[in-house]
């Protein structure tokens, strides 16, 4: 085996410097990162310097490696491709027990996201987020499953319209995480995610350059599966439910239409004007049995607009809520997590954005000058209770880099997960 390149932190350049802007400097065989201004950004840049020059064995030696640093070390020091070996150099139990939490749960999320869409499909999604879970908490969970024409006969009219088109047949899975080992245990939270394994955009059809990288349409579910992961490595002690809503948007003479009506179990009715709005028509589902599990609280997530990274860019991730008190609880822990998200606004009178002349709404708004992320919100706001008391949603715009930069390569990055962790582990207190 070749020897590991040991990297150190630094505030003093070595002799040989690589690169004007100094992220990195050698000393003999030795890789200096220095910390200039954001640490745990410098430490993620340098990483990526050093795995994007074709380094691949590193140690991570020396003073100032905290749990943070590591972890923001291993974010960039990441490929979807090729092995990498990381040595993380001596750390406490306590800490080498989270950021083994933290690397396992990344490391899925990253892997079931950047997975080809003939290998990750509604059915394998379910199973595999199933697998994860359960290999954590075994029989503390259990599991059902809902697919193909079943989903219709149970009322998930959602989920069965956008993935009929597919051969794949689509999915919900309705885990249920109970530590208490009480049948009547009440739910503490719930979890929704947006599991949209392919999105051609259907009749509505996207681009090639669009649809490209829209095998991490289903990064809500897998955000959501990790997070629960991570908290149950945390130590979870209350009753969780998790709902995937998975499916295929594809086109084919049994695909959804525009113009289709969708009924759903609550009663609203949908017009369908954008067969590639898919991803709120899938979460209605998931949000209703949200609230028929009678959990108080409910955060989804899902890449859901891109109108989110239109306004935000791929560092954050969008916060909506109409309770502002749920919307600070995920800014507040995406804070303590070292994680980026950003509040846009949503408010009750953005339904009436949704307009149709044929159902109670629209699936989209068409009017010039609508938010199309806030008006995606506004639409799942319609099938939670009380005017969103304790409901949150979050537009992953984050959550996946089209194109390699200087802190993240190309893929999932996992970007979100610590959130959502942080806010179960809160609200489940």
């Amino acid at each position: 085996m070749a020897d590991l390149m040991n990297v150190v932190l630094t505030t003093e350049r070595a002799p040989a410097i690589w690169g004007e802007s100094a992220l990195v400097s050698f000393d003999g065989t030795t890789a200096r990162l220095h910390l200039e201004g954001d640490a745990l950004r410098a430490i993620q840049k340098g990483a990526r310097r050093l795995e994007s020059s074709g380094i691949r064995q590193v140690r991570l030696s020396g003073e100032g490696w905290d749990l943070e640093r590591r972890f923001a070390f291993a974010q960039g020091f990441y490929a979807a491709k090729g092995n990498r070996e990381l040595d993380f150099g001596e750390q406490s139990e306590t800490e080498a027990r989270e950021l083994g939490a933290l690397l396992k749960a990344t490391q899925w999320v990253r892997d079931v996201t950047n997975a080809c869409p003939d290998e990750i499909y509604p059915m394998s999604l379910a199973e595999s987020a199933l697998l994860l879970v359960r290999g954590l908490a075994g029989d503390k969970v259990t599991a059902h499953l809902t697919a193909g024409e079943a989903l219709k006969e149970a009322g998930h009219v959602g989920i069965w319209s956008v993935g009929r088109g597919s051969e794949h047949e689509p999915v919900l899975l309705e885990l249920d995480y109970n530590p208490t080992g009480k049948a009547d245990a009440p739910v503490a939270a719930a979890l929704v995610g947006k599991g949209i394994t392919f999105d051609s955009g259907g009749y509505s059809m996207k681009s090639s350059d669009n649809m490209l990288p829209m095998k991490s349409d289903m990064g809500g579910a897998a955000m959501v599966t990790g997070a629960l992961a991570l908290a149950i490595s945390r130590g979870l002690n209350q009753r969780v439910k998790l709902y995937l809503c998975c499916a295929e948007n594809l086109v084919s003479g049994n695909a959804f239409k525009l113009g289709d009506i969708l009924t759903y179990r609550n009663g609203l009715s949908v017009e369908i004007q954008n067969t590639d709005a898919e991803g709120r028509l899938v979460l209605a589902d998931g949000l209703l049995s949200a609230v028929e599990s009678g959990a108080p609280f409910i955060l989804d997530a899902a890449t859901l607009t891109g109108a989110a990274k239109t306004a935000l860019g791929r560092d954050y991730n969008a916060v909506f809520a109409l309770d502002e008190s749920e919307s600070s609880r995920v800014l507040g822990a995406a804070r303590r997590e070292n994680e980026k998200a950003w509040p846009l606004p949503l408010e009750s009178w953005h339904q009436g954005q949704l307009g149709s002349s044929f159902a109670d709404m629209s699936n989209v708004a068409t009017a010039e000058g609508t938010a199309g992320a806030t008006t995606a919100a506004a639409f799942l706001s319609r099938f939670v209770r009380d005017n969103g008391a304790g409901w949150v949603h979050i537009d992953l715009s984050a959550s996946y880099q089209k194109s390699g930069n200087d802190l993240w390569a190309v893929g999932a990055k996992g970007h979100g997960l610590r959130t959502i962790a942080a806010w179960l582990m809160e609200v489940c207190a």
